[in-house]
């Protein structure tokens, strides 16, 4: 047995996010229905410039498992290196033996746009037309490009970001993908960005709140995707209280170090307001939006799952289409 190898540039020619969110819709489903295994994130934590995760998974019913490894350093743009980098691992679970070793960089941005559109497709009003992104990095062309597919209302896209260069490549980057007859809109601030915005994602490493309740209306649904580690936030907890739903994607890492950790740690929202998993709506154990009116929230952490199935999805395209190489990872016969 021998190991493939997959670059990251082999990766992204593997991968249409149209097949990402719907293997990752799947996951979900299989964590609702209690068929995987999936440790908590382990951090470490390098001083004040950046943390590694590591994460670990076994799906039952599909026999997947993987392990990524994934960094996230905010100030790497300034060495010209990409603010998360991530190598993933396919393992064989009925040996052991390491199937695969790919670059999961790529698989990292389209897994995480494919878990907001999900979302999306559950917890948005159905004409929702006009979709607000707060920060313009890599991870909100990957919104974008996940909502598009579940989402054909969308008929505007404001965006935001401290850097105005960034807002202007994300809008040069929209007008490539989105339909014709879909306006673009740089706006000068956060308030002007989201204000009767029917969809709002944010994607910022922000470690206190960037919109507040008072810009939102009622009907609005949120992604946010940035809140990914302890002491971060991007949202006025006002918003969290006012919200009909919030929806996280694990529990267990929402509380610790999603979107509600600090409102929880503060003591502001407890963890009972958390509605459900996003899991749960899409089994069909819990509804996911029932009014017009609701305020939604999707908190995102990331979850190994999605790794392993969009890593997984990647491994068989390749196979089919001889892509990668081999090695000899493990020694026959070695113990």
């Amino acid at each position: 047995m021998k190991t493939l190898i997959l670059p990251e540039e082999f990766v992204r020619d593997l991968l249409s996010m149209r097949e990402v969110v719907e293997v990752v819709e799947s996951a979900f489903r299989e964590k609702a229905l209690g068929r995987v295994q999936m440790p908590p994130k382990i951090y470490l934590f390098y001083d004040d410039v950046g943390d590694l995760r590591v994460m670990p998974c076994y799906m039952s019913s599909s026999k997947v498992s993987s392990v990524k490894i994934v960094n996230s350093h905010p100030r790497n743009r300034e060495k010209g290196l990409p603010t998360v980098m991530a190598a993933i691992l396919l393992i064989d679970p009925e040996t052991g033996f390491p199937r695969a070793i790919m670059g999961g960089t790529w698989i990292t941005g389209m897994r995480t746009g494919a878990a907001g559109a999900v979302a999306v497709k559950y917890l948005a009003r159905r004409d929702s037309r006009v979709v607000a992104f707060i920060g313009a990095g890599a991870q909100a062309r990957m919104q974008l490009l996940g909502i598009r597919e579940v989402l054909p209302s969308i008929r505007e896209v404001r965006v935001f970001d401290i850097r105005s260069s960034a807002g202007r490549d994300f809008l040069d980057y929209a007008e490539e993908i989105c339909p014709g007859g879909c306006s673009l809109r740089l706006a000068d601030s956060a308030r002007e960005a989201v204000m009767d915005a029917d969809v709002i994602v944010t994607t910022t490493p922000s470690r206190r709140p960037i919109v507040m309740s008072e810009w939102i209306s009622e009907g609005v649904h949120l992604n946010c995707m940035g809140a990914d580690a302890p002491g971060k936030q991007e949202l006025d907890p006002e918003i969290l209280r006012r919200a009909s739903k919030i929806v996280v994607d694990d529990v267990e890492q929402a509380v610790h170090s999603g979107e509600l950790n600090v409102p929880i740690r503060s003591g502001i929202i407890r963890r009972e307001a958390i509605y459900g998993e996003i899991g749960e709506i899409v089994a069909g154990l819990k509804k996911g939006r029932e009014g017009e009116d609701e305020i939604t929230v999707f908190s995102s952490t990331g979850l190994a799952i999605q790794d392993a199935v969009t890593a997984e999805l990647a491994y068989r395209k390749a196979l089919e289409k001889g892509l990668g190489w081999y090695v000899d990872l493990v020694l026959a016969g070695s113990r």
